[in-house]
């Protein structure tokens, strides 16, 4: 990310979080009714920051280098940002100070033999390990069953993001809460831009989206940041109906920026009875396959 674009990439991000903040949520009287900024204007957010107005604005305009953790503390307290909101300021703040040093952390194309091993003793549950970029690395039986229309699209590693946004009516298909799973999509995406500048496979991605697909280019427009940690997801398998399932993503201490994540279903629910049944259906056509490699043998 070069540097007028990280000063760009701050401000808007900046600007976007004090624009929606009102006085009355800020606790501050709202003189007169013909406000002409939407929000808090700069002069509210400093005095809520305990900085002066000079200090805001130059960070407003990109200059985060060299601001302290307590003052964006301050800062983040005064624009109400939650922890997600909170992480990304801070990796802001540090692609500041280390710009010139382009420190860029490598992003894993690759799992070790162990890691596919740790997904393949999981025989019962659909579980898979990406990289921040969202591309899908390694999975087992189940996971790869589970996203079939996924990997559809030739290209490898499959991307669950370019899928979402760029086959939107496959998508839809697959995902019950699209307009959810596609704006969470877009937010994770940001998350990973602020703490990897510079990873020039993640620029690549985004400047793909945000040429073939209007809605990916609002929802990054938004400058929204979401965690991907736990939740529930909901989707249209093509061979065993709806599955609702519970999901949790583990960070990969020994995989730095890998994140293994699985998707389970409570006991005694439909969704356990389809996690079943898709099993079956992986196991019918692993035996399908088989048969079709001995028949060709044989002929």
């Amino acid at each position: 990310m070069g540097s007028a674009n990280l000063r760009a990439e701050i401000r808007e991000f900046l600007s976007t979080r004090r624009a929606r903040i009102t006085p009355d949520q800020a606790g501050l009287p709202a003189y007169g009714g013909n406000r002409r900024v939407k929000g808090l204007r700069r002069e509210e957010v400093a005095m809520l920051a305990g900085m002066s107005v000079d200090y805001y604005i130059r960070l407003e305009r990109g200059s985060l280098s060299g601001a302290s953790d307590s003052m964006l503390d301050s800062l983040a307290a005064a624009l109400q940002l939650d922890e997600a909101e909170r992480d990304h300021l801070s990796s802001l703040a540090r692609a500041s100070n280390e710009h010139g040093r382009r420190r860029t952390r490598a992003t894993a194309q690759t799992v070790r033999p162990a890691v596919q091993q740790i997904l393949d003793a999981i025989p019962d549950a659909p579980a898979w390990v990406r990289n921040g970029r969202h591309d899908i690395l390694a999975m087992n039986d189940l996971a790869r069953a589970l996203y079939v229309p996924v990997f559809d699209d030739p290209r490898r590693p499959a991307n669950t993001t370019r899928f979402i946004y760029l086959y939107p009516e496959r998508a839809r298909e697959l995902f019950v809460d699209y307009d959810h799973i596609a704006a969470d999509a877009a937010s994770f995406l940001r998350m990973e831009a602020g703490r990897n500048p510079n990873d020039k496979a993640l620029i690549e991605l985004v400047g793909e989206l945000s040429t073939r697909s209007e809605l990916f280019r609002q929802r990054w427009a938004s400058h929204d940041v979401r965690f991907h940690r736990s939740g529930r997801k909901r989707l249209r398998h093509p061979a065993v109906g709806q599955l609702d399932l519970d999901f949790e993503a583990l960070q990969l201490p020994s995989e730095p920026g890998l994140q293994l994540n699985i998707y389970t279903a409570a006991a005694g629910t439909p969704a356990a009875d389809g996690l079943k049944l898709l099993a079956s259906w992986v196991a019918s056509q692993r035996a399908e396959l088989g048969m079709a490699v001995e028949n060709e043998v044989r002929g």
